[in-house]
């Protein structure tokens, strides 16, 4: 049996998404990306010091920590996990969720902790998969990968900026390839997938260039009035 590599154990157990204690006096100082050498977390005012480093983004949803699936899976073979849509990217949860009730009856469920999931899949997470490994005694490197570090460079990072005091969260929509019933109507922000604009600033104009609503160009007169012609 191979044990969880560093990178590995490091993703799973890292907690995302805190305050950066070296930049708390700044603006997106949230710890949302990971180092692959490192096997730590950091916020994007620490970019510098990894710069070299490859490097993997950590997305948010609903309180819960993800992964675009594209980037996950050239790590680590990511089937029968089952993956969500995101803002029109599919991503896989890091660590399972809370639930409400349990899986009652013949409804397919995942095999660590019994959340139902859609056909075909076994898996509500990657450590879910992982952990029912380990239980089982399969080995681990039959799923790794051997990465390309350039897929995981720092311009491969997307949204991440320093200086977007103007960007806001943005609020998108959340569905499994197949809907879950406990994600019908529920919505929350997704750090990183999509920056833009949360409300739209105008430029404010000078008083000079104010011009009154009830003004019309059409009813403005040049010059002397014209008398109509005697009848």
């Amino acid at each position: 049996m191979v044990m969880k590599p560093a990178w590995l154990e490091g993703l799973i157990g890292e907690s995302f998404f805190g305050i950066c204690r070296f930049h708390e006096n700044k603006r997106k100082n949230e710890k949302n990306i990971f180092c692959l050498d490192c096997c730590q977390s950091f916020c994007p005012h620490c970019l510098p010091t990894h710069h070299s480093h490859p490097l993997l983004q950590v997305r948010r949803y609903v309180y819960q920590d993800v992964v675009r699936l594209d980037d996950l899976e050239k790590l680590i073979d990511c089937s029968f996990v089952q993956p969500y849509t995101i803002n029109s990217a599919k991503v896989i949860f890091l660590n399972q969720r809370a639930q409400s009730r349990s899986c009652k009856g013949p409804a397919n469920s995942c095999l660590t902790c019994d959340r139902i999931l859609q056909e075909p899949f076994h898996f509500c997470s990657l450590s879910c998969k992982v952990d029912h490994m380990v239980y089982q005694g399969e080995d681990l490197s039959s799923i790794l990968c051997r990465f390309d570090v350039t897929d995981f460079a720092f311009s491969q990072l997307e949204g991440l900026r320093m200086d977007v005091s103007e960007f806001g969260d943005d609020y998108g929509q959340i569905t499994p390839d197949s809907i879950l019933v406990d994600f019908k109507d529920s919505s929350g922000s997704d750090n990183g997938i999509i920056y833009k604009p949360d409300v739209e600033k105008k430029k404010k104009k000078k008083n000079n260039d104010f011009i009154p609503k009830f003004f019309s160009f059409g009813s403005r007169r040049k010059g002397a009035p014209q008398r109509s012609p005697l009848s």
